[in-house]
Order: C-alpha cells, then structure tokens, then sequence
C-alpha cells in the first residue's frame, strides 16, 4: 500500500500553496467528505494543528493507533507521516500554516526540529485550551476578514501561537547555558538529519553544526544516552519502515532509496532494530 504525499491539503492532488499559505476550517467539513478516516500521508511542507474540542480522534503515526482524549492538540510538523479517524460528532478546527512562515518569523524555534507528531491532553491555568482556541479564534477573523495590514496581524497571533506552545513545551533555550546548548545542538542535528537526502558521516554533520564530531557524541549521549550513529541507523530504520508498510518497493529497492551500498548490510541493520527481517515486518504489517 502506497502512502500520499500532499503538497496542499489532504486529497487535493495537484494543490501546490504558496510560501505564506495559511488556512482554518472545521475538522468535520473535510473529514465528513471522507467518511471521517483521514488515511496516513505526508504534507511536504506545512504544519498542521488539529484542536479537538469534542469526539473521539485516534492518529496513526510511527505504525502506532493512539486514541486520544478531548479536548486536545495535535501538531504535524512537515514530513510527517500521519492518519487520523475520527467520531462523527467531532468538533474542533485545523490550521494549516507554510513551514516557510514559521521559519521565516523563528529562527532556531525548538518545534521546528520535531520528527514526531506533538500530542497535548493536559493543559495548565497558564497555557490553557481556551487560550489555544482564542488565539485560533483570533487567526480565523484576519483570515476571513479584510481589514488594513491583515497580514502582519496574522503574523503576529501565529508568533503568541507558537510561542504558547512552546512555553506549554517548556523548550525555551539559553543558548549560553551549557546543559540547553547541548539541547540546541541536538535539535539541529535532528534536524539535519531529517533534511538529508545522501548518505553523511558523524563528522560531516559535526562540520554543520561547527562541533568536533566527539563533542556530537557527548551531545547525544548527554540528551538521549545513545550515540550519534545510533540515531543515524535508528532514523534509517524508521524510513525503511514507512516503505515496507506502505509501498510495494522491495528490500533491495528499499536499500538503494535509503542509499545503504549493499542490501544485505540494510537487512542485517534492520534485524539488530527490529529483531525480524524486513520481509517478517512487512508480512506482520499486512496482516
């Protein structure tokens, strides 16, 4: 089974949106028109934020079903792989926003290095859902209004947007604090490799992120307890899995996209993770 990559939003196929595309609507006005399962897919370049006031949703992502409880938030940064399947009386609201706008308004935002689907259930007196609905709210009147300078006003609610959920995160940095410099470090490194298209040694991202790749290495250990070829292989793997579940490529083809130089290395890396072959996961998965 194939799974879709969107440019725009979910079943429009030749949608290409701009740079500074921004759009609000209803979860029911495009889930009811698919029979309210949204299969998994990847929106290449846009964040998504589903705020789910009422109703039962459930997200595929990592190969996992998780229900979750209203309300709630759920964040897709770009590149994720995700599904959803909701209750019929659902109640909530989607804001798509163009990856390039929160780039362009944040330079190093730790949100913008996630390589996971952001869940929230709990909310604080501080940071609560009313306020993430408010300033929702406040997105959706600039942008169905026509007022004078409405795109700076949506500039700036999407900036108390992102800054919310950051503080409700706690991942604010200080950057001349030692133990939160590793944490910049790292989220950059996840970044990159995320972004990476070729095969790339420890020091060649060392070379990017102008660390020695020992001190990378420290940097992994300190936040995760695992090396930095550990997160290389464990991220090859999370993509090989996306392509053994959902495409019909085979595990040498699987192999060359992920630009390991030999499948059967692949195989054997895959196994060590897995504790199955390639083959075993993709039969488990189609079960």
């Amino acid at each position: 089974m194939n799974f879709q990559h969107f440019d725009g939003l979910y079943g429009e196929l030749n949608a290409s949106p701009a740079s500074d595309y921004i759009f609000s609507e209803l979860i029911s006005t495009r889930s009811e028109h698919f029979n309210w399962v949204i299969r998994p897919h990847i929106h290449t370049k846009l964040f998504q934020l589903f705020m789910v006031e009422s109703g039962k949703v459930t997200l595929k992502s990592d190969f996992q079903e998780k229900p979750l409880v209203s309300p709630c938030l759920i964040v897709i940064p770009p590149a994720i792989l995700h599904g959803l399947t909701y209750s019929s009386d659902v109640k909530g609201h989607i804001v798509t926003i163009s990856s390039s706008i929160i780039e362009n308004i944040f330079q190093s935002l730790p949100i913008l290095s996630l390589t996971r689907p952001l869940l929230l259930e709990e909310f604080n007196e501080e940071c609560s859902f009313e306020k993430l609905q408010m300033l929702i709210k406040n997105i959706d009147e600039e942008l169905f209004g026509d007022l004078p300078e409405r795109r700076l006003m949506l500039q700036t609610y999407i900036t108390q947007l992102f800054v919310t959920l950051q503080r409700m995160l706690n991942l604010e940095e200080d950057i001349s604090d030692g133990k939160n410099s590793m944490i910049h470090h790292f989220r950059k490194f996840q970044r990159l490799l995320k972004m990476s298209d070729y095969p790339k040694s420890i020091p060649q991202f060392a070379q990017e992120l102008n660390i020695s790749h020992v001190h990378l290495n420290r940097v992994c250990q300190s936040i995760v307890g695992k090396s930095a070829l550990q997160i290389i292989q464990e991220h090859l793997i999370e993509e090989s899995k996306k392509y053994l579940e959902y495409t019909s490529h085979s595990v040498s083809e699987i192999a060359y996209l992920l630009k390991f130089e030999y499948p059967n290395y692949f195989a054997k890396l895959f196994k060590k993770y897995m504790g199955m072959s390639p083959k075993e996961f993709r039969m488990l998965c189609r079960k």
